[in-house]
């Protein structure tokens, strides 16, 4: 059973704010690399990731899912880097919302929950205060930038069947924030298949704001990836 919410009581002190950091995927297109332990810049891809949050005074929690084979490595590197908020390291499960699931539920007590992914390491201080904020609105904001190009919807034979107008369109990233009860109700009452946490949230009727992100707050899904995550993990190093 998951811990019960404290929202109830946060008007008279800071929001307890958890984050949980998704890193069990598969690299399917990473041929044969596993992302999450990929070094850059002389640490795992993952360790950029979880760094960023660890030293926001924001967040009191962190649980990292991982697939099961790779738990042991995720502990000894948290041993060896020292991070004094992740509190667990727990498997995940056969799709992406099993394994966030797992995650949250791992969490000890929270008012908000932030779920990121693992394979996102150039996320910053400033997006992660942007998000807390404006969930504060609703209960539910995600990360996301306005589409710079055109999106053309298409059927099976790849021809064009609509074209959205661009102006209402969103590219929607990680961190995804929530009140922590009404993330725990979306994941114990909806079981069907997601792409992200939002859709869940959606389901139940609630508002789900967007909030600006980042351009340069990349996910890395192929090798490709890697050399951009480079550079821009180096200019915010110098930054």
């Amino acid at each position: 059973m998951p811990p019960p919410s404290a929202a109830g009581s946060s008007s008279a002190r800071a929001p307890q704010l958890g984050v949980v950091i998704a890193a069990a995927g598969e690299s399917r297109r990473m041929q044969g690399i596993d992302k999450i332990l990929t070094p850059v810049l002389g640490k795992p891809i993952l360790a950029h990731s979880v760094e960023t949050f660890e030293a926001s005074a924001l967040v009191h929690e962190i649980v990292i899912v991982m697939r099961a084979d790779l738990v042991p490595m995720g502990e000894a590197l948290a041993r060896k880097a020292g991070w004094r908020k992740v509190t667990a390291i727990v498997s995940g499960g056969a799709r992406r919302q099993d394994s966030v699931k797992a995650g949250l539920f791992a969490l000890r007590q929270c008012d908000y929950v932030m779920i990121h992914d693992g394979a996102r390491p150039c996320v910053t201080g400033a997006i992660i205060a942007r998000g807390l904020e404006a969930a504060k609105a609703t209960g539910a904001a995600i990360a996301a930038v306005p589409a710079k190009d055109t999106i053309k919807q298409v059927n099976a034979d790849q021809e064009i069947t609509a074209t959205p107008p661009r102006e209402g369109l969103w590219q929607v990233q990680t961190p995804q924030v929530f009140r922590y009860d009404m993330l725990v109700k979306a994941y114990s009452e909806i079981t069907a298949d997601a792409t992200d946490d939002a859709m869940l949230v959606e389901r139940m009727g609630e508002t789900v704001k967007v909030f600006m992100a980042s351009y340069e707050n990349i996910k890395v899904t192929t090798p490709e990836d890697i050399t951009v995550a480079e550079v821009l993990l180096r200019k915010k190093g110098q930054g």
